[in-house]
């Protein structure tokens, strides 16, 4: 963002125009008391609001209520991330649940005169650009912190003006969001046709075996603490890479130091990998078979790897087969949930029934995906793009709003350098610091 700004317009620092509050430490002590209260965390701040469908208790004292009680219109910040796009991430408080508080892992900005949508989007576009994130410090994870942000600098625009920027902002994104919501009808009715169509070809009065009598081998992965995402280290898939009938081969981290007897968990051309567990149903027990050039990757022990006996069933065809109709279902029957997350394990993996037709019948499905699959990837591609588009544009709208391209400069508004001489004389003065003693 360039440091030249419109006529009116003025340069000042976060902690000029808003109180900055670190929120409370969650430490063994606050677990219990007689005076528990909800607070907010990280995990309760989206890129779509507040999410409360989590909220967790501590106990907070008279002095510490009064220090992190959240109030309606408080703006909450994202504290540390590690990734720089998440740090800083915000969201406004509205005073949804009574008496709730926030934790260290979040920000607090009181604002001060400011149109509170400007600061909002404002926010939005720091954390967005990566901006907040360079302001941060840590290697790994990125922290924001108190200081960092009380530092951080902001455009202060005529009052007025940061009325009409915030208006034209919402008028844009609101026809965006129109577009992005069309685009993801788009998909849920591409996804349910691919279902149907997989569902049609997979199905037949074939015979049935259990899916232990089918293959050669069937292991989990090998577990790797803290994985890093840059070389050097043996490239081992995240639990993300794969997907029904999609395996993302550039979707990895790396192991350093490499696991002992890696080799075994190598995956080779032709493996099936199955997610094991995920916080999303939909996602447990997804199957996809490694391509050529997924070869020699190592998987973690969050997927389930499954070599079968080729003279039987082929690969592509067990994959399919569990995707969709019976086979998942076969796969649902048996999911369990522990502290959150949804699970399968490799013994339940093995009593699946599967259809076994002849392997003539097996390849002329495995075409006819394919074909589709190739469709259905050109199509996807093509939203991906119109998304990817959709997103530059809300990060050009906003930089143009905080440049004072976005709207008319009126020479009749208030100077924004009266704005900030009258919240400075509003506010307490802070006490001189102290001189150390020589």
């Amino acid at each position: 963002m360039s440091d030249k700004l419109p006529p009116g317009w003025t340069w000042a620092t976060m902690s000029d125009v808003a109180e900055v509050q670190l929120g409370r430490q969650r430490s063994p002590q606050h677990h219990t008391g007689d005076q528990m209260r909800p607070y907010l965390r990280s995990a309760n701040v989206t890129w779509s609001g507040i999410d409360l469908g989590d909220v967790k208790e501590m106990n907070f004292d008279d002095a510490d209520f009064e220090k992190y009680r959240l109030r309606a219109g408080d703006l909450l910040l994202n504290e540390a991330s590690g990734s720089p796009n998440e740090v800083g991430k915000p969201a406004i408080w509205g005073g949804e649940i009574d008496g709730c508080c926030f934790q260290n892992t979040l920000l607090r900005l009181q604002t001060h005169e400011l149109e509170r949508g400007y600061v909002y989007w404002y926010c939005h576009l720091s954390a967005r650009s990566g901006r907040f994130g360079d302001a941060g410090r840590g290697v790994n994870i990125r922290h924001l912190g108190k200081q960092g942000l009380a530092r951080f600098p902001i455009p202060i625009a005529p009052g007025a003006e940061q009325k009409r920027i915030v208006d034209a902002v919402e008028e844009h994104f609101s026809r965006l969001d129109a577009a992005e919501a069309a685009l993801e009808a788009a998909r849920r009715k591409l996804d349910a046709t691919s279902r149907s169509t997989l569902l049609e070809i997979c199905r037949g009065p074939w015979p049935r075996a259990r899916l232990s009598e089918v293959i050669k081998s069937l292991k989990n992965g090998v577990f790797v603490s803290r994985p890093s995402k840059q070389p050097p280290g043996s490239p081992i898939f995240r639990i993300s890479a794969v997907r029904p009938l999609c395996l993302r081969v550039d979707d990895v981290r790396y192991a350093d130091p490499t696991p002992e007897r890696a080799d075994a968990y190598e995956v080779q051309t032709g493996d099936i990998l199955l997610t094991r567990y995920s916080g999303n149903p939909s996602y447990v027990g997804a199957a996809a078979v490694v391509p050529r050039e997924g070869a020699g990757i190592l998987h973690p022990d969050k997927l389930i790897r499954v070599v079968v006996n080729r003279d039987r069933v082929l690969p592509e065809w067990i994959a399919a087969y569990l995707t969709a109709g019976e086979g998942r279902r076969e796969i649902e029957r048996r999911l369990k949930t522990t502290a959150g997350q949804v699970g399968i394990s490799g013994s339940q993996l093995r009593t699946v029934q599967i259809a076994v037709p002849p392997l003539s019948h097996q390849q002329k499905v495995i075409a006819k995906i394919g074909v589709i699959q190739e469709a259905h990837e050109r199509m996807r591609q093509q939203l991906d793009g119109v998304a990817t588009q959709t997103q530059a544009l809300r990060r050009s709208i906003l930089a143009a709003g905080f440049a004072g391209r976005l709207v008319s400069q009126d020479p009749d508004d208030e100077p924004a350098s009266v704005l900030l001489d009258r919240i400075a004389a509003s506010r307490p003065a802070k006490p001189a610091r102290r001189r150390a003693r020589t």
